[in-house]
């Protein structure tokens, strides 16, 4: 594959993946601090799955953003009806819990290549990095912690999260929001639409987005291709 000039890569199933012991420890979180209607662990972990897929779908739909402290109360209400009362949860306490939870049980490396691979290819290419990513019940703000465990942060110019920016992938109004980003941090430079490669593992909001808006796009993970495709 060609160098690009400018690379915009998705994050969550392109760079990071979660622990597998996350998820199932939130449910217990949730199975003891909010569970007046006495559900099962299993039944919780369902019901973060069903707001997951909705909210996603939604978003995707809208190109708008539903953020983790409404996503946090949609699992709230629906595990427990009118039996407690939304305005009883401490926020800003749940969120301190989440982000302890998540360092605790911290999201990892998509794979064993994933750094050095962005290494070779920051070095290899000259091109300015950047991230563009929809959110969910993790802040872009506690994702920026999560990349600069894992020193990822040292390979990106700008990082874009759709709660910050009020709207996800597909909408085209992110990738410009991108693209003007792109264009700050490479002043001087005349960088064409099809200089830039968004890479990501999702079809639709990651490769059909990025063509639509003259951009060329890659997709790895969810196919037969992984990061070390962009290496050449």
């Amino acid at each position: 594959m060609p160098y690009f000039q400018h690379y915009s890569f998705d994050l969550w199933l392109t760079l990071i993946k979660s622990d597998p012991r996350f998820k199932p420890e939130r449910a217990k979180y949730f199975h003891q601090h909010f569970n007046k209607a006495d559900k099962s662990v299993d039944e919780i972990a369902t019901i973060f799955r069903q707001v997951d897929l909705m909210c996603n779908a939604v978003n995707e739909k809208s190109g708008k953003n539903i953020d983790a402290d409404e996503m946090y109360l949609m699992v709230i209400h629906l595990i427990n009806g009118d039996r407690l009362d939304i305005d009883e949860v401490d926020y800003q306490q749940l969120h301190n819990d989440m982000e302890a939870l998540l360092f605790k049980y911290p999201s990892q490396l998509y794979s064993d290549v994933t750094f050095e691979a962005l290494k070779t290819l920051k070095e290899k290419s000259g091109a300015t990095f950047s991230l563009l990513s929809n959110t969910g019940y993790i802040t872009g703000k506690t994702l920026r912690k999560v990349l600069a465990l894992y020193q990822l942060d040292t390979f990106f110019d700008f990082q874009l999260y759709s709660d910050e920016a009020g709207m996800s992938k597909p909408n085209p109004e992110f990738f410009e929001v991108m693209l003007k980003n792109i264009d700050i941090c490479n002043m001087g430079k005349d960088i064409p639409r099809s200089g830039i490669l968004h890479v990501g593992d999702n079809p639709k909001n990651d490769v059909a987005a990025a063509e639509a808006m003259g951009l060329k796009a890659a997709l790895i993970n969810s196919n037969q291709q992984t990061i070390l495709s962009l290496v050449g």
